[in-house]
C-alpha cells in the first residue's frame, strides 16, 4: 500500500519548493486530466494575510471561488489554465467535483483512522487531500454524491450525524499547495501517482469511513 503524507514512492505530481501555482495547475490538467479553476487569493493588509474577497471573517481565506459563475470557468485545457493563472498568479487552485471525480469529506481525525483501516483491508484508494481546516477529502468516481446518503443509512447512520459529506456536481475541493490564510496549505495525505490514477467507487470506502466517523464522534 502507499504511504500517507510522506510516501516514499515518487509522486506523479511532485511537490516542489518554488514551483508556481500556475505550473501546478497545469500539471493537474496535463497529468491527471482534472478540470481546474482559479479561486480567491491572499493579500497582505496591515501585515495580515487577508482574502481577496474582502470579507474580514472569511472562513476559507484565499481558498474559495472568486466569482459566482466559477463552474463555467473550470477548464480541462492546459492552455486556458495557463492563461488564467498568468492573469492572477497567486490565485488558489480549485478542482470542481462532479466531473472527473467526486469527493468524500470527513474530519481529519476520522480520515486518518479510516486510512489505517483501509490499508489493513487492502482497499484501493485514490488521492486524498488534507486541509488546514482539519478536513480530509477522499477522491472517488463521479456519482458518489447521489448514492452516499443511502449507503450510509443502510449502515445505520445519517450523513449529518457522521459529518461525512459527499461533494458532487456544484462542489469543489482546494488542491495543494493552496493556502488557507495563515493556517497553512492544503497537502496530499495520499499523493496522485500512476498507481492510483483509477479511482475507487464510493461503495468501497463508505463503510470504513462511516465506522471511523462514528468512532470519532
Amino acid at each position: 500500500m502507499e504511504e500517507t503524507i510522506v510516501g516514499t514512492e515518487a509522486a506523479q505530481i511532485p511537490q516542489q519548493r518554488g514551483e508556481s501555482l500556475l505550473d501546478t495547475a497545469v500539471r493537474y490538467v496535463e497529468e491527471r486530466h482534472w478540470d481546474v479553476f482559479p479561486g480567491t487569493w491572499l493579500e497582505a493588509v496591515d501585515g495580515l494575510q487577508c482574502c481577496s474577497c474582502g470579507d474580514a471573517s472569511c472562513p476559507a481565506p484565499g481558498a474559495h471561488p472568486a466569482r459566482p459563475d466559477w463552474a463555467t470557468q473550470a477548464t480541462g485545457s492546459a492552455t486556458v489554465a495557463r492563461r488564467m493563472w498568468q492573469k492572477q498568479p497567486t490565485a488558489s487552485i480549485l478542482l470542481p467535483t462532479g466531473r472527473t471525480f467526486d469527493a468524500l469529506s470527513v474530519p481529519e481525525s476520522a480520515g486518518f483512522l479510516a486510512l489505517a483501516r483501509m490499508e489493513r483491508m487492502e482497499l484501493t484508494l485514490g488521492p486524498v487531500t488534507l486541509t488546514p481546516d482539519r478536513r480530509m477529502h477522499f477522491l472517488v468516481l463521479p456519482g458518489a454524491a447521489a448514492k452516499v446518503p443511502d449507503l450510509v443509512r443502510t449502515l445505520g447512520w445519517t450523513p449529518s450525524s457522521l459529518r461525512l459529506t459527499p461533494l458532487g456536481e456544484g462542489g469543489y475541493v482546494a488542491a495543494p499547495p493552496t493556502r488557507f490564510g495563515s493556517r497553512g496549505a492544503v497537502q496530499w495525505a495520499r499523493r496522485p501517482t500512476h498507481a492510483n490514477r483509477w479511482l475507487p467507487d464510493a461503495e468501497e470506502l463508505v463503510s470504513p469511513l462511516a465506522y471511523a466517523c462514528g468512532r470519532d464522534r
